[in-house]
């Protein structure tokens, strides 16, 4: 299954665990594992908690580590390395367990989709495993 995702900033974290969690219920997966990816390379997948001002301290922290506009070689390119070299750092890729039906997410954690490079029109992939 595939999520699609329009991102509104150039860079911000999307809550998807709600879409996360519904694909799950629908498919009736009791036992499993679920995959979560994207194949952007300026884009990531994360699980932290869904605070406001933790979202804001995340970014914030991604861009101290990698500003923009810093004479990185890719910006001859398309202008975006930092983008990248972010993406780089989240990951592109989570894997859940499926327990009871239920995605196995503790108390404060949520799923973001981490947008490095927007706004832009997006894609989830959400693979779901049964399991015995």
């Amino acid at each position: 299954m595939k999520l699609k995702i329009k991102t509104e900033k150039r860079i911000e974290l999307i809550d998807i665990t709600d879409e996360v969690r519904e694909e799950v219920r629908k498919r009736g997966i009791e036992q499993g594992v679920c995959i979560l990816s994207t194949r952007h390379t300026t884009a990531g997948i994360i699980i932290n908690e869904n605070e406001s001002g933790l979202r804001e301290d995340i970014l914030d922290l991604l861009n101290r580590l990698v500003p923009a506009g810093v004479g990185y070689r890719h910006d001859r390119i398309d202008n975006n390395a930092d983008a990248h070299l972010k993406a780089l750092l989240l990951g592109a890729s989570e894997a859940l367990p499926i327990t009871d039906g239920n995605l196995e997410l503790g108390t404060w954690q949520s799923i973001f989709f981490a947008e490095m490079d927007g706004p832009r029109n997006r894609t989830v992939n959400v693979t779901l495993l049964k399991g015995e």
